[in-house]
């Protein structure tokens, strides 16, 4: 079993303000600290079906939820596959689209999957380029790195990195894999090293930060996945059912904010009218107008825990 840190973690749980009775769906296993949290809120009756792509999390989740695994479901799956998946398990369907109590989301890449060396997620480590959290896929980094044409390369760094370089490194890229492929996470982060302007690499952190965060977020399609998946959780929640999402970086909060407010209450009257005519109902309500984040006391124990920021919602 392996070291994790869970982010959020009372925030998060608490968010669902969980029934012991309920139906409970964590869509993101990782380490199995949010979904170790939830089953020991569960009574005889309550359920958590947990999603992961992952086989080490599988595994890992069969160790750290042993004592629950009677009210546990494991679905191996990206949660993009949520509303497909849970119509599988035996959960209350109503016109035809399955309900549960409470769904959470934790985004991104774990602390286990970057430690794990092998798994080329890290500039911080020498592995092959791969970067894949579904180990079954075809697409990896070092396609990406390797094959691409230079303006696409540019625009993921650009997009899902907001990489200000984007240019110089896919130019540098192209340069680099003419003389020879680029095999490793460590000969990738030297070419986006010396991409970057030096004054600009003495500040910010790791100069390739940025960069392998887009190729992650590419190779794994993690902001399709999500919009998909936060569709289909807004669906498949029931009423006074609450969606807990934790994000680590801007583009999954935009996401996820832009995703809440399409289907907040938007009434259109105007405001000198005594009561509400124009019949905008809305889905959900926000229990939270700002995002919560990580406390002093978590960031000094987690420093990972910076960029989280988690938004909740309840279904109407």
């Amino acid at each position: 079993m392996f070291s994790h840190t869970t982010v959020l973690l009372e925030e998060a749980v608490e968010g669902l303000n969980i029934k012991p009775d309920g139906i409970y769906v964590d869509c993101t296993l990782g380490g199995a600290g949010h979904s170790a949290r939830i089953a020991a809120a569960l009574g005889e009756y309550g359920r958590l079906i947990a999603f992961d792509q992952d086989d080490w999390a599988h595994e890992n989740a069969k160790i750290k939820l042993a004592p629950y695994m009677d009210k546990v479901t494991l679905v191996r799956s990206n949660f993009r596959h949520l509303e497909q998946q849970l119509a599988t398990c035996n959960v209350p369907m109503k016109d035809g689209i399955p309900q549960v109590d409470g769904i959470l989301f934790d985004l991104g890449v774990s602390s286990p999957q970057l430690d794990e060396a092998e798994r080329g997620f890290s500039y911080n480590h020498d592995a092959p380029l791969d970067m894949r959290m579904d180990r079954e896929q075809e697409l990896t980094a070092h396609h990406i790195v390797n094959e691409w044409d230079e303006r696409d390369i540019a625009r993921i760094l650009d997009r899902y990195g907001e990489e200000k370089f984007a240019r110089n490194i896919a130019r540098s890229i192209i340069k680099q894999r003419q003389l020879e492929p680029i095999a490793t996470t460590s000969q990738l982060a030297e070419i986006v090293k010396n991409a970057i302007p030096a004054a600009t690499r003495r500040t910010g952190g790791h100069p390739a930060k940025r960069s392998f965060q887009a190729l992650r977020i590419a190779v794994n399609d993690e902001l399709g996945a999500e919009e998909e998946a936060l569709e289909a959780a807004v669906r498949c929640t029931a009423p006074q059912g609450r969606i807990s999402v934790i994000t680590f970086h801007s583009l999954e909060d935009r996401i996820c904010k832009q995703t809440f407010a399409q289907y907040v209450e938007k009434c259109t009257c105007p405001p000198d009218f005594p009561m509400c005519v124009c019949g905008n109902e809305g889905v959900l309500k926000l229990v939270n107008r700002k995002p919560i984040v990580p406390s002093d006391a978590e960031l000094e124990a987690n420093p990972r825990a910076r960029s989280a920021k988690l938004r909740i919602a309840e279904k109407l």
